[in-house]
């Protein structure tokens, strides 16, 4: 049924569209093969994380072409966007998101209520707030709508980010990602146990068949729960439920295939076997240890925290109903420590990408997490440098996260300065994808 669902979807989706509801609904097609020039009042440098005066980008093709230092330049026969009382800066990228989902106290009785093509329809709107809010890439860390969103992006057939799609996350029996967990023992039986055709695995063998799967089925990264979870109907949230060396041969398939993988991670043990076996980024920390700061240092393993998910959960477990009982004292316990961890990560010089498990809380306001991490004791500009050219060392890519000629067009503004002012990303108003302008004031 659910490959049929989103079968459904797929073929509704590739329908043809009138030719106006292929450009961005708020400016026609602006940008859309035509050059633009984008009078810059400030720009933020993300390679050396400051904030420079005045500068014209001169955009063509969907790519950087020109920029002149001084934002008043005249480029004659271009269209102009005036953005002299602003702050431009790359686009952001939110490395841990779900893009079909949202928290709610629905969100346990929807999974068996509702079909896929239910959760593909809410993903669409998911994917314009996000992109709206300035955030121009996302990796999605589980959910197998996300690699079918991210085609009908690139297809232009609805407004979205650019996705990095992990599809289903890999898990093991009864872990944060086994999709049977809270099953009665009927629905368990007629189902049959989970394997790695479904993202769980107990050997070897199985964790690269479960990377192979991932492969099949059009993934762009990989994601393991190398610990219990928060939000998963289970009793532990920080339990290790991999083995280095599982953790091992899912990261040496994904190697062959040229994914990194991304470990979601809360209990000290499990966050420790994920390094040692070599995943790419370490996601959530919550029990992080100078024992395992140590090793994500000498590994070069990158810290995306989620502060945003930790304060949001917490909060919500504070509510009768909000949560199943199983899980409210993890997100009430766990929840909370997030952001002291973030703060003992950089302090330690651990490397820290940006992420907020959008999806736990609400599609949009993903720019929060910036607010939260500068609460944590991170710099401003250490905190925009997460979120832009580092977010493209983690996700493997060079050509996104600064701007320079050459790179991608990705290019927001915001009235502020946000280095002086962290609030200031809260106010994101003009956003550019791939040279097309979606958002302006």
């Amino acid at each position: 049924m659910r490959v049929l669902a989103l079968a459904t979807l797929s073929a509704t989706l590739a329908a043809p569209l009138p030719a106006v509801a292929q450009t961005p609904a708020t400016n026609g097609a602006m940008g859309d093969g035509e050059p633009i020039a984008l009078h810059c009042g400030r720009l933020f440098d993300a390679r050396s994380g400051e904030v420079l005066g005045p500068h014209t980008l001169l955009v063509r093709n969907g790519r950087i072409e020109q920029m002149i230092s001084g934002g008043n330049a005249d480029v004659l026969g271009v269209a102009s966007v005036d953005l002299r009382d602003r702050t431009c800066s790359p686009g952001w990228t939110d490395l841990h998101v779900h893009m079909a989902s949202q928290s709610s106290p629905q969100s346990y009785s929807e999974g068996f209520r509702l079909d896929p093509v239910d959760f593909a329809y809410r993903s669409v709107g998911y994917a314009r707030k996000t992109l709206m809010a300035g955030f121009t890439s996302v990796r999605d860390l589980g959910g197998e709508v996300a690699p079918h969103l991210r085609d009908a992006i690139n297809q232009g057939l609805v407004e979205g980010p650019r996705i990095w799609a992990a599809g289903k996350s890999i898990a093991t029996t009864g872990g944060h990602a086994d999709p049977t967990n809270g099953y009665n023992d009927a629905l368990s039986h007629l189902i049959g146990p989970p394997g790695p055709t479904e993202g769980v695995i107990n050997s070897l063998d199985d964790a690269r068949q479960a990377v192979r799967q991932r492969y099949k089925d059009g993934s762009d990264v990989i994601k393991i729960t190398a610990t219990g979870g928060v939000l998963s109907y289970a009793k532990s949230g920080d339990a290790p439920q991999f083995t280095v060396d599982e953790v091992r041969a899912v990261v040496e398939t994904a190697q062959d295939y040229g994914y990194r993988v991304a470990a979601h991670a809360h209990g000290e043990e499990g966050m420790y076997r994920a390094i040692e076996g070599g995943v790419t980024s370490i996601e959530h920390g919550t029990y992080m240890s100078e024992r395992v700061m140590a090793l994500m240092k000498q590994k070069g393993t990158w810290y995306v925290p989620t502060i945003y998910a930790g304060r949001f959960v917490a909060d919500k477990a504070k509510v009768d109903g909000y949560f199943p009982e199983v899980v409210r004292p993890k997100a009430a316990r766990i929840g909370a420590l997030i952001q002291d961890t973030a703060a003992r990560a950089h302090r330690n010089g651990v490397k820290i990408a940006f992420g907020t498990d959008m999806g736990v809380g609400p599609h949009g306001d993903n720019a929060r997490e910036f607010v939260y991490m500068v609460e944590a004791g991170i710099p401003a500009a250490a905190a925009l440098q997460s979120a832009t050219i580092h977010a493209a060392e983690v996700l493997g890519v060079d050509d996104q996260g600064v701007l320079e000629p050459g790179k991608r067009a990705d290019v927001i503004a915001m009235p502020g300065n946000p280095v002086e002012d962290i609030d200031a990303v809260m106010g994101v108003d003009f956003v550019m994808k791939d040279g097309v302008v979606y958002r302006q004031p």
